[in-house]
């Protein structure tokens, strides 16, 4: 025992929130409030609290999302030795508790957000969740293209986050779900290669499950690195940011390109992965950026 928590009770706890898969839930944080911060500016003003429920309600429905997915893929789950012991597979959490707690989360998270915020916030935090659930995960296991599907809700958390602050949707908000929505490629076509073999073992269709020379992997993740370059130069030319967010961005999407070029070059493991590092590092430096060197608050 430690502080007077039970050992069962503590660990119990522990697998619930891994049902919720906090890292992930703090990343579509960040870019929820990143969201947030570019919308304030169309009211003029906002509050402390109003931020808050933003967070809080975000981060319940995301947290019901990825529960109802392991619920949803808990028997793939059990076949890839890379998700096998997650609590539903390891037999921790019961199918039966681990579904009661993310519709009680996501419930919660859709009031949250429509009594904290708005009900366009609250819808949009919903398509996100139905999108996500109903369509993307099951077409995991019938197209690669199911990584396009994905982006759709992948990119939402920019435009929850504007949509609190301000009530609305605009380009403002189009293009930090455009940079969001292209940066997912590169991203998750580097995990798809790292994990082909698990994604095989379990039925998904991955584009590296289906394409096992990896060379049209290789070149979409250096199409979308592209792409990615002069949309994320955009903010600087809406008046959202200055000099520095914008040679910032390039630097960044430069170093990006270059990772992508990498592994077209040399179609390995390592260079899928290094593509994944620097995806990871990407996204925090341009919001880093972007709140920096931003005009809108």
């Amino acid at each position: 025992m430690r502080a007077g928590v039970p050992l069962f009770l503590r660990s119990r706890f522990h697998s619930y929130l891994e049902l919720t898969k906090p890292r992930i839930t703090c990343f579509i944080l960040m870019s929820t409030a990143i969201g947030f911060l570019c919308g304030e500016h169309i009211v003029g003003h906002w509050t402390w609290l109003l931020l808050l429920h933003m967070l809080l309600g975000t981060g319940l429905i995301a947290s019901g999302t990825a529960a109802l997915n392991q619920w949803y893929e808990r028997l793939a789950d059990a076949k890839m030795p890379r998700t096998m012991k997650r609590p539903i597979p390891s037999g921790r959490i019961t199918p039966a508790h681990a579904l009661v707690f993310a519709i009680v989360l996501s419930i919660a998270g859709f009031v949250e957000l429509w009594l904290g915020a708005n009900l366009l916030t609250a819808m949009l935090g919903l398509f996100t969740l139905a999108s996500y659930l109903f369509v993307y995960t099951p077409l995991k296991r019938v197209s690669p293209h199911s990584t396009t599907v994905g982006a759709i809700p992948g990119a939402m958390p920019p435009l929850i986050g504007y949509a609190a602050a301000s009530g609305l949707l605009n380009y403002e908000a189009g293009i930090l779900y455009a940079i969001l929505f292209l940066w997912q490629f590169p991203h998750f076509y580097a995990i798809a290669w790292m994990y082909r073999d698990d994604y095989a073992r379990a039925g998904i269709r991955m584009l590296p499950v289906v394409e096992p020379s990896n060379e049209s992997t290789a070149r979409r993740i250096v199409w979308f690195s592209v792409l990615l370059i002069p949309v994320s130069l955009i903010p600087k030319y809406l008046a959202m940011a200055g000099n520095w967010y914008l040679f910032g961005a390039l630097a960044l999407g430069l170093y990006f390109l270059y990772a992508g070029t990498r592994v077209m070059m040399e179609r390995t493991v390592p260079r899928a992965r290094q593509v994944l590092l620097a995806s990871v590092v990407y996204l925090p430096v341009l919001y880093g950026l972007l709140v920096l060197d931003g005009t809108r608050y």
